[in-house]
This record gives C-alpha cells, structure tokens and sequence, in this order.
C-alpha cells in the first residue's frame, strides 16, 4: 500500500511539473525575451543615442546655434554681442560685458540673486540665466571668455 501512496505521489508530482513547463514560455519568445549584448551595443545604444541627440541638439563650434547640456568654453571679441536662447546659462569667466535686457526685463543673476537690467555691467563668475528668447544677451566690451550652456548666438 505504501508503494502505491509513493508511486501516486511521485507521478502526481511529474504531472503538475510536465504542465508547468508546457505553459512556460519558450526562451527568447515574446514571453520570455533574451536580448544579447551585441544587440544592446549595435541597435538599443546607437538608438538612445540619437534620440538624445535629436531632443538636446548638438552645440559644437561649427553649429552655435545647437544646444549642449555640458557647459562650453566660448571666446568672443570687444564690439560682438552674445545673443541667448531661452533658458540659456552663462558664466562671464574674463573680460566685461553689459546686459541686454528687452522690455520684458533682464538676464537672472542666480548668484547675487538679481534681476540685471538693460546696460548693467556684468559681473565675473556670476552663473546668469536668461529667461526668454526675446533679444536679450551680452554686449561684450573688452576680449571675453564665457562658459555657455544653452542656445546662443555670436553676432
């Protein structure tokens, strides 16, 4: 009697495993995906990639007007203006320079906590912001160098 309990016991035991793997999925199907490494590398990456790039846009010294996400290290000559994009961070690294502000106000002085005005001086290693695209940006008046991230425009 013991050996049928035993018997009974252990093919119930197959019969519930054997069923269980039936309705499992089959490796690399749609229930169970296997993506390589190699697919990661050549197809997944290359298209976050580009995705990234198309949203942030590239900011090289050919393409001024692209977007970076990193600051970059721009020189512009006494008499030029630097014109910015919305939301456009600077940092005025060497040189002088004056505020253009537009009737809606000036450029964001998030370290001295100001709001600079239409021909205001701006100060050294100050991280400004610009809050619209409406025209405002920098008259440079002596040889400067600026950190920029953001849209931006040498004129």
């Amino acid at each position: 009697m013991k050996k049928r309990i035993a018997a009974l016991c252990a093919a119930g035991i197959v019969a519930v495993c054997g069923v269980g793997f039936a309705f499992a999925a089959d490796p690399g199907s749609d229930g169970d995906p296997l993506i390589s490494k190699s697919y990661i590398d050549n197809v997944l990456l290359p298209r976050i990639y580009s995705y990234i790039d198309s949203v942030v846009g590239g900011l090289t010294p050919s393409n001024p007007q692209g977007q970076s996400a990193t600051f970059e290290v721009v020189n512009v000559s006494a008499g030029q203006r630097v014109m910015a994009g919305e939301g456009t961070e600077l940092i005025l690294r060497m040189g002088s320079g004056t505020v253009i502000g537009s009737m809606r106000g000036g450029i964001a002085d998030t370290t001295g906590g100001t709001d600079l005005a239409d021909g205001t001086a701006v100060p050294a290693n100050h991280l400004l912001i610009v809050p619209l695209a409406d025209g405002r940006g920098i008259n440079v008046t002596s040889e400067a160098i600026f950190m920029i991230k953001g849209t931006y425009e040498i004129q």
